[in-house]
């Protein structure tokens, strides 16, 4: 069977399948697992080149709208009739859905269900672990600097969060994706401040530059050091890899 991913999360979904094998191409941003980086690539997730995809005779798509402005290369794959499915989950339970589904499109539909029973399993036993810690701490993630954009009540980042004993400061909005401001984030006062800027590399984003925004210094995280720069792959892409970033959540605020 011949596969093509054209968005990070769902290839890391094919790497939780262990059938990154099948996998003929992919779009640009897909690093994980090392090995698809030498695979063709068929552009950014929001520039697709649908002749490359076709040229490279798919008898699978797998598609996403985890990003706004994807929808065109839904309709692009749509007009030239070429085979996909489309993922596009904001919980954790739905990622475990997704994972059904892609074992269900190549096949082999029991595997698929295992693997989510696996990744079901593993979010369970995280549950179990957050009852157990008392005096939940507050976090603020930044997907974005400016305009600030953070994840909303209804996005994978909340449920980390409180899978690691804390709880998202903009769970109050019931959105997956939240424009805000910075007086509105300094209001709120986290505990700890996540940086996670989308497609950014830990090594750009600049934690002194956070700090010298209007009132910041007096926010908590600012003033007892609580600004962390994390690997925003683990955390930006709906995929099984979220539990990855959630381990390390878990001993940054342990």
């Amino acid at each position: 069977m011949r596969v093509v991913s054209i968005c990070p999360s769902n290839t890391e979904v094919m790497d939780y399948l262990d059938r990154t094998d099948l996998l003929v191409g992919v779009d640009d941003y897909s690093d994980w697992p090392a090995p698809v980086q030498q695979l063709p690539k068929v552009g950014p997730d929001l520039s697709i080149d649908m002749d490359k995809v076709e040229a490279l005779q798919p008898d699978l798509v797998i598609a996403s709208l985890s990003v706004p402005g994807m929808e065109k290369n839904i309709e692009a794959l749509a007009k030239r009739e070429l085979p996909y499915i489309t993922l596009n989950p904001n919980s954790l339970d739905e990622i475990a859905a997704d994972i059904e589904q892609v074992g269900e499109a190549l096949g082999e539909a029991s595997h698929g269900k295992e693997k989510a029973a696996e990744f079901r399993a593993e979010v369970a036993a995280f549950r179990e672990q957050a009852l157990q810690r008392r005096g939940k701490v507050s976090l603020y993630w930044e997907w974005w600097p400016k305009p600030i954009f953070t994840p909303g009540q209804t996005n994978w980042l909340t449920e980390i969060s409180e899978l690691a004993g804390a709880r998202n400061v903009f769970d109050t909005e019931n959105q997956a994706n939240v424009q805000a401001t910075w007086d509105d984030v300094r209001q709120r006062d986290p505990d700890h401040i996540c940086m996670v800027w989308v497609g950014v590399k830990e090594s750009k984003m600049r934690p002194e530059l956070v700090k010298k925004r209007p009132g910041w210094h007096k926010m908590k995280a600012v003033q007892d050091d609580k600004i962390h720069v994390l690997e925003e792959s683990l955390y930006c892409r709906p995929s099984p890899r979220l539990l990855d970033g959630l381990r390390q959540l878990v001993a940054i605020l342990e």
